[in-house]
């Protein structure tokens, strides 16, 4: 029997470990492979995780459940059937949400997939303005005249005058013109990453925005107002309805963990895999992990790895001097997230969307305030009612920051970091007063985003040294240091146990999902 071994029980993992198990099963005559997964937390998920303090639940960063991929819709369908009657803020605001005959009615079960709204805006000089930016009136009306005249030449430039992508600066101001891009993607961007636009390589705006543009926006624009328009190509960030687990992202991690269990699969929990063993022959012969400060090793036949390039290439042996450096010098973004209880929020409710209370219907809101270190705020009362303890009476917040591991946002206490948080949400005029405040919790999750500047300029070398290694196979969003989302991260895995099934050596169907353009165009805007 072979033995596999999976590193990482986020999306990518757990992914290859049940498809590993299903597909061996599958084959004629069935192939018996073992699969042991390793987690360094207690929780499923990765940063898909959902944490449950105190009876309301947090979504770390955020995830709107919406792909292009027939094969990962019917994946998630199978673990979390679509709801066959209405949930319960649906019920109270006499909402019909699209349901399926027969499916599960979120009121009995847990195990169900919801459809909900999808609503983001930017938080910009106290207004709200649609995101992606819109043609709507009230864009105009919050712009004022004068810079909407601005915004407009200003892409009419861009238009006739598209500058060389050397850096993702060039990707916004050729796609929305200099001055939507100082309004809306400058300061978020630098937020974001801790770096200039100017520093970072075009190639995140190509992961995460290839189809989105003020000619995109338009033409959805005609599409909904002319007979038959809303069918066909819809651009991901422009789409009004998402999927949504029940209890949040992690409750589907959370089925797919016991399934791959249910199928003969093991997950060790709270092992932290620090070292890749390599034989002569340039083979994995076996990993070494810490459970409860002790070390243990175990030998396999098959490694696959979600975890950090960074980490995974820094405790393996006789890595060429290049390819080490390479991977030493790859940078990352932390996340760190602060939920907050409150009775209310000023936020006024001005669009047509019922909700529970009347509250805004956002699912998430960037920041765009230069005067506060805020990235984003969820609020987790729309993402699903049942990730609120007391719907009626509270407002349940996730305020956001992205940062690095060490620095003085990090290095705060969570009373600190607490202080700090509800701080800027008065400053923002979101809360009146830090006594409105009934509870907070802080959240931290480290290399949440891979980056793309320093050393990774020459990722193509390492990944080829990577290929060399015969019997590992680098899948999921800090596997290939790609800012991939929840289904990319799991066709690199469908891609992953095809080859290993079918014992095919070449890796590059592998590293090339979210590269083809096409595909890019179709990317989900989910974090």
């Amino acid at each position: 029997m072979k033995k596999a071994l999976i590193i990482g029980g986020g999306p990518a993992g757990l992914t290859a470990a049940y498809e590993l198990l299903k597909g061996s099963k599958a084959k004629n005559p069935p192939e018996e492979i073992e699969v042991i997964v390793f987690e360094e937390s207690d929780l499923l998920g990765g940063i898909s995780k959902t944490v449950n303090y105190n009876g309301n639940r947090m979504d770390m960063g955020g995830h709107r459940f919406f792909s292009k991929d027939p094969k990962v819709n019917a994946w998630w369908l199978e673990m979390l059937p679509p709801q066959g009657a209405p949930a319960y803020d649906d019920i109270i605001l006499k909402r019909t949400p699209p349901l399926v005959a027969g499916g599960p009615d979120p009121e009995k079960t847990d195990r169900v997939m919801l459809t909900r709204n999808r609503v983001s805006r930017i938080y910009f000089d106290k207004k709200f303005f649609d995101y992606p930016i819109s043609l709507k009136w009230e864009t105009f009306k919050n712009m004022g005249f004068i810079t909407t005249l601005q915004a407009g030449f200003s892409y009419l430039a861009s238009v006739l005058h598209k500058r060389q992508e050397d850096s993702l600066e060039d990707f916004y101001i050729n796609r929305f013109g200099r001055k939507l891009y100082s309004m809306f993607f400058e300061k978020y961007t630098e937020n974001l990453w801790g770096r200039s636009p100017r520093e970072i390589a075009p190639d995140w705006g190509a992961q995460r925005a290839k189809g989105l543009s003020v000619m995109a926006i338009v033409m959805d624009m005609f599409k909904k107002i002319l007979p038959g328009g809303k069918k066909g190509h819809v651009e991901t960030s422009l789409i009004e309805e998402f999927s949504y687990p029940k209890l949040g992202p992690g409750e589907l991690w959370d089925v797919t963990g016991e399934e791959i269990i249910k199928n003969g699969g093991q997950i060790l929990r709270g092992c932290q895999v620090t070292k890749l063993h390599k034989d002569e022959n340039n083979h994995i012969t076996s990993l070494t992990y810490i459970k409860e400060g002790k070390e243990y090793s175990m030998e396999g036949d098959i490694f696959i790895s979600s975890m950090p390039i960074k980490d995974l290439v820094g405790g393996m042996n006789d890595v060429p001097e290049k390819e080490a450096a390479i991977a030493a010098g790859l940078p990352y973004r932390d996340y760190m997230t602060l939920g907050v209880l409150v009775p209310r929020l000023n936020l006024v409710n001005k669009t047509k969307i019922k909700t529970i209370s009347n509250i805004v219907p956002d699912d998430w809101i960037y920041v765009h305030d230069r005067t506060v270190q805020m990235g984003r705020f969820q609020i987790y009362n729309n993402w699903s009612p049942y990730m609120v303890k007391d719907l009626e009476n509270t407002v349940w917040v996730g305020l956001e920051y992205f940062c690095d591991e060490g620095d003085s946002l990090w290095r705060m206490t969570e009373k600190e970091f607490s202080d700090f948080a509800v701080k800027e949400m008065v400053k923002m005029g979101l809360i009146d007063d830090v006594s409105q405040v009934i509870d907070t919790h802080m959240e931290k999750v480290k290399k949440a985003y891979p980056a793309y500047f320093d050393t990774y300029k020459d990722i193509d070398q390492l990944r080829a040294f990577l290929d060399t290694i015969d019997n590992l196979y680098c899948v999921g969003r800090n596997g290939q240091h790609r800012y991939n989302n929840i289904d990319h991260s799991m066709v690199t895995s469908f891609e992953t146990v095809h080859n290993i099934l079918n014992q095919v050596r070449d890796r590059s169907n592998i590293w090339n999902v979210n590269t083809d353009k096409e595909y890019l165009e179709s990317t989900a805007e989910q974090n």
